[in-house]
């Protein structure tokens, strides 16, 4: 099998695991996309050659590049293509890729109905709203960030962090599992 039909063939189940891990279903893609439920079927189970005409729109419909949604061969550019991930309404963005130490990520979470639920785990997050309100849980505590504003804590500290409106929120996250400050203070001599 050529490399040209290794990535040809892999194209539906890449489809397939995309849509499922967007938690859409094939009437909602057919709707967002305007390509019939049969032949977005099609295009999954590998009965169905995929052209420009229905990839496009898929992957405006999943926001990922063309290339990304078939699987396409590197290119040996040497800039670092950063993959967001989404998962329970936020999409994170990794920024840094250094093992242990401090992570960097940009946070966008979407607006949520439901009840928030406070977590703790290992670690220090120090947090700067890029745009949108924060709303911050922390403890017994509420707080409602602007654009500029920072926070840090210690992540033992039971925490929750959503949007304050109905408007998505972007933050900057660096976190520390071992529970390294992003900076310290300094102070006068």
């Amino acid at each position: 099998m050529s490399n040209l039909d290794r990535v040809l063939t892999a194209i539906g189940p890449r489809l397939r695991a995309l849509r499922r891990q967007h938690g859409i279903t094939l009437a909602a893609l057919s709707q967002t996309t305007g390509i019939s439920e049969s032949t977005l079927s099609r295009l999954e189970n590998g009965s169905r050659k995929a052209n420009l005409e229905l990839l496009l729109p898929l992957a405006h419909a999943y926001r990922v590049p063309l290339d990304e949604l078939v699987g396409a061969p590197e290119t040996g550019d040497p800039r670092v293509h950063l993959r967001p991930v989404t998962r329970g309404g936020m999409t994170y963005v990794p920024l840094s890729r250094r093992p242990g130490g401090l992570h960097a990520h940009k946070l966008v979470i979407t607006p949520s109905t439901g009840e928030p639920e406070l977590n703790i785990h290992e670690g220090y997050e120090w947090i700067y709203v890029l745009d949108g309100l924060l709303r911050l849980l922390l403890g017994e505590r509420s707080l409602t960030l602007a654009p500029g504003e920072v926070a840090e804590f210690d992540t033992h500290v039971p925490h929750w962090l959503g949007a304050a409106d109905d408007q998505p929120v972007e933050l900057l996250v660096i976190f520390g599992k071992q529970g390294e400050r992003a900076h310290l203070k300094a102070r006068p001599a």
